[in-house]
Order: C-alpha cells, then structure tokens, then sequence
C-alpha cells in the first residue's frame, strides 16, 4: 500500500516497495539515526501507561536497521518458492495473480512460515493464488466506499471524533486480503505540502480529538516525516491522540526502535498504536519483544486481526491469539469480518461460522481477552458489532 510523502532532504538509504504492479517502485527513507530529537491515553480499553524514559529502555539486540532488512523483502514469486521449498505445481498460478498484486513478504517473517506447507496460516495470507482472478458477485475495488469520504486529499472521515490521514501508499507486506488492494494511491499529491491542506481542515473540526494515520502502513516511512507530521498534528488544540495503525510490529519488529519511540512520545498528544496480527504463529521471541517497547515507552499497544478462511477460522487460534496478545502485553481489540474486496473471496467466513467461533472464544476466555467481532459498512457511522 506508491509513496506519498517524500521530502527532498531524505537520503536513500532504504527501499519501499509499493503495492501497484509492473516494476518495483522506491520511496525514499531517511536512516533513523538522524530522527533522535524529532518533536512529535487512552482509547477506552485500557488507561495510558507510564511512559519510560528512552535512555532507560532495553537496547534492541538487533544490529541490522529496519530499512536494510525492508530493502531485502522478497517480491519474486520464484524466490518465494525457493526460500520455502514449495510445490512447483502452484507456482503458475501464483505468478498469474502476482502480476495483478504483487507479492512482497519481508524475510523474518517468510522465516516463520512452515517450509514446503501451502496451507500454513502466515504463507496463506500473502500468498498469490488463481481465485484472485476470478471476479466474484458483491466485491469491489472500494468495498467501504472510502473515496467518498475525502473532504481534504489524503483524509478520510468516516467517523465522529476521529479521522484517518493516507500517509503513504507503501507496505512492508502485501496482504492479499488488504481492503485497500485497489486504492488510487496514484491520484493523491506527493510531498510534504498534501498534508498542509490536512491539518487545516484539522483546526476547523472541533469535534475531532484523534487522528489515525494510515495507508498503506505509516511505519515505512522515515522517522524524521513522521516527527514533523506529528508535531503539525499537535499544533491542532482539540487533539488528544495519535493513533498508528501498522503491520510493521508484526512483520518487521526491527522497525520499533529508539528512534521511533523518541518521537512517537515525546509530544502532547497521547501515543496508540494497534498492530495487525492475525495468529499465534506470527508472535515470534522478537515481535514479542518490540511489543515490549512499546509498551515500556508508555504506548497503548492493541490489536486487530481479520477472521480469514483457513488462517484463523477456529476457536483454538483465536484463544492461543488473545493469550500471546495479552502475555505481550497487547489488549485484543476488533476481529474484522472480511471486507468485500475483489480478489479475497476465497478468505470469506460465513457469519454463521464466524459467530460459532466466537461463541467457544467467549466461552473459554474472560471478557477482556475477548476481541469484538464487526464489520465494517460504506456509510455507516462507526464498525457494525455483529452479535452472536
């Protein structure tokens, strides 16, 4: 999910790759380093931590920085093959859709997948496949109607007290699932001045106390384009939060580092962050530990997952998930009924299904641990709670 907001100060030290087909397209990121002393509560759920300070924080024990290893992210599909030992009888297929949304899979990630497995639950979310390519009944390029709900470009408000800033059209990961696989990324401006009209409509809004940035996934880009975006945003008085929605947490733990968590609180407005994390699996020793950070730095950490067919679509997963979750110190927040984009039919789950699933959750979890099953409709004035 091309880029957005590219400054003309940021050096190349590290590579993008944006969601739209064809050859891979590069958005400039700044190494983090130069981002430590970039200025940048509670969501309802659970109060605000104690915010640690950052010289007091666990040093991560990664050497490699974030934009090396998203450089090295796999985006052949015959490398993909090859890392995994998969069957060459699915290759065809998964080349064919691959050339309508591309594959990209950062390499930690990959390395938590079962080799030679077609079915593994973390494969199977980003793994092209020939249903893509069938054009299904009821699913759409723009199933939330998103683009029209832009009063500014790169704003959506769809939501009464809050709003959603497209930071960027780039990800780490290509979920094949992604509502936003057919976004016009391409018909957004670029450049720092997008956001200039963004915080203008901000200050008129009375009745808006947060705002979410979004994408793609904000976290590909350098830390010094957030600070200063962030800092923009605080300069707004009625806002409260800032809220992070990102996959990066989970595919690429690296990208929480010292100089993320300097400017994400170090400002006034109070640090929220919800990971995407769909199953167990993806909690590996160093997803856990970034989780950590965050929450050591005083960021209110929760979750949100995607009930997907054959991914996460049993009571036993959806319980390990909440019990890792929690032990990481992440509160489970929303399980989404899958949105009716074109190409991820074959991830649907029935409400039937889904609420059988959630009736043995619920039953051997406490309320807390629990994630609220919705979905999401073009229009409506909040997530839908589906009732089971």
């Amino acid at each position: 999910m091309p880029p957005l907001m590219q400054m003309s100060e940021e050096s190349p030290t590290a590579t993008a790759v944006t969601k739209e087909g064809g050859t891979v397209a590069a958005t400039l990121v700044q190494a983090s380093a130069r981002c430590s002393s970039a200025r940048l509560a509670s969501v309802g759920v659970i109060s605000e931590p104690a915010r640690t300070p950052v010289a007091e924080r666990t040093p991560l024990a990664a050497e490699r920085s974030w934009q090396s290893l998203l450089a090295e992210s796999i985006s052949e599909v015959g490398e993909l093959w090859r890392v995994l030992g998969l069957p060459p009888s699915a290759l065809p297929a998964a080349r064919a859709a691959a050339g309508s949304f591309r594959l990209l899979v950062p390499r930690g990630f990959a390395a938590a997948m079962r080799p030679g497995d077609l079915a593994d639950p973390l494969l199977r979310q980003v793994l092209p496949v020939g249903e893509e390519l069938v054009t299904v009944p009821g699913y759409s390029s723009d199933p939330l109607a998103e683009t029209q709900c832009t009063p500014v470009p790169g704003m959506l408000h769809k939501y009464h007290g809050r709003a959603l800033m497209v930071v960027t059209g780039a990800c780490a990961v290509h979920c094949r699932y992604c509502f936003r696989r057919h976004y016009p990324y391409e018909d957004l401006p670029r450049g720092r001045q997008w956001w200039t009209p963004s915080i203008a409509w901000l200050h008129d809004q009375r009745d808006i106390h947060e705002v979410l940035l979004s994408g793609g996934d904000p976290l590909t880009l350098p830390d010094a384009q957030l600070a200063a975006l962030a800092a923009d945003l605080a300069t707004v008085p009625q806002l409260t939060r800032l809220r992070i929605h990102s996959r990066l947490p989970i595919v690429l733990p690296e990208r929480i580092d010292a100089a993320f968590l300097q400017w994400f609180t170090a400002g006034r407005l109070a640090p929220v962050l919800v990971v995407h994390c769909n199953h167990p699996q993806e909690l590996t020793p160093a997803v856990v530990a970034a989780c950590q950070r965050l929450r050591d730095a005083g960021v209110t950490v929760l979750s949100q997952a995607v009930l997907l067919q054959g991914v996460n679509d049993s009571a036993d997963t959806l319980v390990e998930l909440s019990e890792k979750l929690f032990a990481a110190g992440v509160i489970p927040y929303y399980l989404h009924l899958l949105d009716r984009v074109q190409g991820a039919h074959h991830f649907m789950v029935t409400d039937d299904r889904a609420k059988d699933v959630m009736r043995a959750v619920a039953a051997r979890l406490p309320g807390y641990l629990v994630p609220r099953l919705v979905r999401e409709e073009a229009g409506a004035e909040g997530k839908t709670p589906v009732r089971w």
